[in-house]
């Protein structure tokens, strides 16, 4: 059973592994939880390395209390800054899927001293801009600020994502892509070339935009968003193991 971390008024389900540093912490993507492929992956590899692990679910998400469509960017890294000063001890290598990728980058800009290195797979910086407003029409962009919300359909699930004007008005506050976004320590980020949600030019915006003194981007091809191929997975770990190795350099 997941142990429960008390934030505010939320409470947030973790499963966590001792071991040693620098900890790995795994930050899921939109509507994501702690119990996917490439969380449960890294896991067994933390084990068997003697590594500390940490795994999360945001507020709304997975076991951890709230509603999904109360949450926002904002949210999610306030959710991930608590647990992170909570349950770890000195610097981390924050894995960030996606969305996930996203929080990473605001965590490093807030707390680069917590921070020993970074891998993103997928990351989707300013998706609640470029992603979702950028391609709203008119009677979307309307119905958003009249209504609220607005639908649009989930190639990873039966039911719409349904997208609220908090989240793409909070969103809107923690964009990376427009200002300076310093990276000072090792950082590997993972994209597919085949990948629908996540271009491969977001990734390539990404890179340019960013500075630091050790960064890569990998591009894989036919790679899709969900990067869980036993391909992909053996990736990400290697991704891992070389961001710690550089990081205690």
């Amino acid at each position: 059973m997941p142990k429960t971390f008390d934030h505010n008024v939320r409470r947030i389900a973790y499963d966590q592994t001792p071991g040693e540093g620098p900890g790995v912490v795994f930050l899921g993507g939109f509507k994501s939880d702690k119990e996917g492929t490439k969380a449960l992956d890294l896991e067994a590899w933390a084990r068997q390395q003697g590594r500390a692990y940490l795994r999360f679910d945001y507020s709304g998400h997975g076991m951890s209390s709230g509603d999904f469509l109360d949450g926002s960017i904002g949210d999610w890294t306030e959710d991930a800054h608590a647990i992170l000063e909570a349950m770890t001890q000195g610097p981390q290598v924050l894995v960030g899927s996606s969305m996930g990728g996203w929080i990473a980058l605001l965590l490093a800009r807030t707390i680069p001293a917590r921070v020993a290195g970074l891998v993103t797979i997928a990351a989707a910086p300013d998706f609640t801009e470029d992603g979702y407003w950028a391609t709203f029409d008119e009677s979307e962009k309307a119905m958003l600020l009249t209504e609220g919300r607005v639908e649009r359909p989930s190639e990873y699930d039966d039911s719409p994502y349904i997208i609220t004007r908090k989240l793409i008005e909070d969103g809107r506050k923690r964009l990376v892509l427009r200002d300076p976004l310093p990276l000072p320590f090792p950082v590997r980020f993972l994209q597919g070339t085949a990948d629908t949600a996540v271009s491969t030019e977001t990734a390539v915006r990404l890179l340019d935009h960013a500075t630091g003194p050790d960064m890569r981007l990998t591009l894989v091809k036919d790679a899709d968003h969900r990067f869980s191929t036993p391909e992909c997975l053996l990736m990400i770990r290697r991704a891992v193991e070389e961001v710690i190795q550089r990081s205690n350099r």
